[in-house]
């Protein structure tokens, strides 16, 4: 059986190039749609080769402190769509 964390790096690992998912609508995805904040902690440990820097906080904007520069350019390589604010526009980008 499947822990929590590893079912978040099934969806993970399926996000296409791209495109982005919050960390809620995983959340959701797996029947725990409080279970954010836990998706995050999953992230925080996600193990190499996963496409991290796809998962993103609903309103688009990129968390992640000090790698948050690094998964906007790897987001910008893959052509996704910034908003003038900086927050990926999830209604054009999103899963």
């Amino acid at each position: 059986m499947m822990n929590f964390s590893q079912a978040v790096y099934e969806i993970v690992k399926d996000i296409p190039r791209g495109r982005v998912i919050s960390y809620g609508e995983i959340a959701r995805m797996l029947g725990n749609p409080r279970g954010a904040r836990m998706v995050g902690w999953a992230m925080s440990r996600c193990p190499e080769g996963l496409p991290w820097h796809r998962v993103v906080m609903a309103d688009g904007k990129i968390s992640g402190g000090d790698f948050a520069d690094l998964r906007r350019a790897m987001l910008e390589d893959e052509d996704v769509i910034f908003l003038p604010d900086g927050r990926v526009d999830m209604k054009r980008c999103g899963v």
